[in-house]
């Protein structure tokens, strides 16, 4: 109560809204989230921090009508969604994102042997797996882990610096190992150090996207089988025992270093699991692990959001961004439905992998080369050229030299170990 010219005011809390309005604002928020999902994890080189950014963009128009829960549950949504989508092109067409650089290798050439559907449900089931470990590691992590968060951020390029040290180590051939990860990490570094001189389309992080194509997409299709696509057949998941448990645990882990260590991705996670799992020699544990650790990450992003107000993606800088934050648990409830709708979604389209038998394979190899090509420019202009044809000339190296291509994510890792030790 207060007193001003004589006249005594009544100053009430702000209301609430009510309960129905706030399950109605979440459930519509995730409805609209899970198709700009659909967007983003189906056409290559539209991130979900796209998608963000226009559901920011269009925020005064957006709360006109709906409240920051809608907001917000939008944009979570569409993270989530993405990561139970984003695996299916790059499982038929062979094009990589910035989440599934490594996981897209043994997910095509499965499509290769005619068993892309089960690449793609094995990809949903991880992510499903994911969703169900990360929602309790939230919590755990909001509590017990802001007070180590400064020995964490330094800590974590050792902890890189470990993992690519074994992984050369335990080469076929360590020299040529060493030499590929030292000049992709020294591409990774020009590319995000220049990144200022790509085209805005792309957003802060879209140079990424020809880095990662080049080499782990465009250089795969050009050393890749040709022929005939073969018929695209399911007879049930084709994993060893104790698969789901292990890749989901080993997953999850990963993913949860990842959401919450600042400066890594989900292309950090995949090479962090090569460590453990073979790609080549163990595909679909593979597969399982890393859709386990992609959504892993965006829920554990989410909770270092609101648990120490750092952003591990432009999704959670365009929620952070919102004139007003809403309530965690509203938004993990978004998410946890759109968890929902996207498996039903993914396992609806992995039964369209009969569309692919029979395609010409080199046709449709060098159409997925010009398409990413013509991306890459109009995303990021010459500059993303020039980095899309040398991180090509960089992935063909592998293959010539018969080595892992996983050497080649020395472009994400050395950045992130710069950044990590205050180089950068």
């Amino acid at each position: 109560m207060t007193v001003s010219d004589g006249t005594i005011r009544l100053i009430y809390p702000r209301r609430l809204p009510p309960l129905t309005n706030v399950l109605f604002s979440i459930v519509l928020g995730t409805a609209v989230g899970i198709g700009c999902g659909v967007v983003s994890g189906l056409v290559p080189g539209i991130h979900a921090n796209t998608m963000a950014g226009l559901l920011l963009s269009l925020q005064a128009f957006l709360l006109a009508w709906f409240d920051p829960v809608f907001v917000a549950s939008a944009m979570f949504s569409t993270l989530v969604t993405h990561t139970f989508l984003d695996n299916v092109p790059g499982t038929f067409l062979g094009i990589p994102d910035a989440d599934t650089s490594l996981a897209v290798l043994p997910a095509h050439a499965l499509c290769l042997e005619g068993h892309g559907e089960e690449a793609v449900r094995i990809s949903a089931l991880g992510s499903a797996a994911g969703v169900a470990l990360s929602l309790p590691l939230a919590a755990v992590f909001i509590l017990a882990l802001p007070a180590l968060q400064p020995a964490i951020d330094w800590g974590i390029g050792l902890v890189i610096l470990a993992v690519a040290g074994y992984l050369i180590v335990v080469s076929e051939s360590p020299g040529w190992a060493l030499a590929v990860f030292a000049v992709s990490g020294i591409l990774g570094l020009f590319s995000l150090g220049y990144a200022f001189l790509s085209w805005p389309a792309g957003g802060e992080s879209g140079v990424l996207m020809p880095l990662l194509s080049g080499l782990f997409g465009i250089a795969v299709l050009l050393d890749a089988s040709h022929g005939v696509m073969p018929a695209q057949t399911f007879t049930g998941l084709d994993l060893p025992p104790g698969a789901l448990r292990r890749g989901s645990l080993l997953g999850s882990v990963a993913g949860a270093l990842v959401g919450w260590l600042p400066g890594l991705s989900n292309a950090t996670a995949n090479a962090l699991l090569t460590s453990v799992v073979g790609y080549d020699s163990n595909p679909r544990e593979y597969i399982l692990a890393t859709s386990a650790a992609n959504t892993v990450n965006a829920f554990l992003g989410f909770a270092a959001f609101y648990a120490i107000a750092r952003t591990r993606n432009g999704v959670m800088a365009a929620i952070g961004a919102l004139e007003e934050m809403p309530p965690a648990t509203a938004i993990l409830l978004a998410g946890a439905i759109a968890a929902v709708g996207a498996y039903l979604l993914t396992i609806l389209l992995s039964r369209m992998a009969w569309w692919f038998s029979g395609i010409n394979i080199t046709a449709l190899n060098y159409g997925v080369i010009a398409f990413v090509i013509l991306l890459s420019l109009l995303l990021c202009g010459p500059f993303g050229g020039l980095v899309l044809l040398l991180a090509t000339a960089v992935g063909y190296v592998p293959s010539l030299v018969n080595i892992r291509r996983v050497y080649c994510m020395g472009a994400i890792m050395v950045p992130v170990m710069v950044y990590s030790f205050g180089l950068a």
